[in-house]
């Protein structure tokens, strides 16, 4: 038994000693952003949840205000692409591809470049049955939102690259 406590112990010391840290937000060098994104995109939506989630920054929306921001995050919005990979020997589709592209650029107000144009892609495979379509409907939904939250996660990395 008190080799079990000993051993309880030392592992948190030995996690912390090698540098273990849970991830945690990261520190922008900038204190606010305009979003020039097109209006219900579900990426922005996600991005502007996860800025405002920091506590560091404060997102402006309204086009009027744009000049007040420190930084400007445009981007025409995501693609999504589903493509058909493989086929039966009847012809049905077997597996589809699931695409999600993300391009951006971050700019000043003024509109010196910051970050230049730059382009996300996640991509996942899918398999597919004509017997289980409406779940697999459901499936293809579930992984779009997890490449799309990743896709978030690598924007906001990227923010974090920012210095003005």
């Amino acid at each position: 038994m008190p080799q079990r406590r000993a051993l309880l112990l030392a592992a948190p010391l030995a996690l912390a000693s090698c540098g273990f840290a849970l991830r945690q937000a990261p520190t922008f060098g900038f204190h606010s952003i305009y979003l020039a994104l097109p209006a219900g995109a579900g990426l922005g939506l996600e991005l502007r949840r996860q800025l405002e989630g920091t506590g560091q920054i404060q997102v402006i929306t309204d086009a009027a205000q744009k000049a007040r921001a420190d930084v400007v995050l445009e981007s025409k919005g995501e693609q999504r692409e589903r493509a058909v990979v493989s086929l039966t020997a009847t012809g049905a589709v077997r597996e589809f591809q699931l695409r999600i592209r993300f391009a951006f650029k971050v700019l000043t107000p003024a509109g010196r470049e910051l970050l230049p144009q730059a382009e996300i892609l996640r991509e996942i495979d899918q398999s597919y049955s004509e017997s289980a379509a409406l779940s697999k409907e459901q499936e293809a939904l579930m992984l779009y939102q997890n490449m799309q939250s990743d896709i978030v996660q690598q924007v906001m990395r990227r923010l974090a690259t920012v210095k003005l």
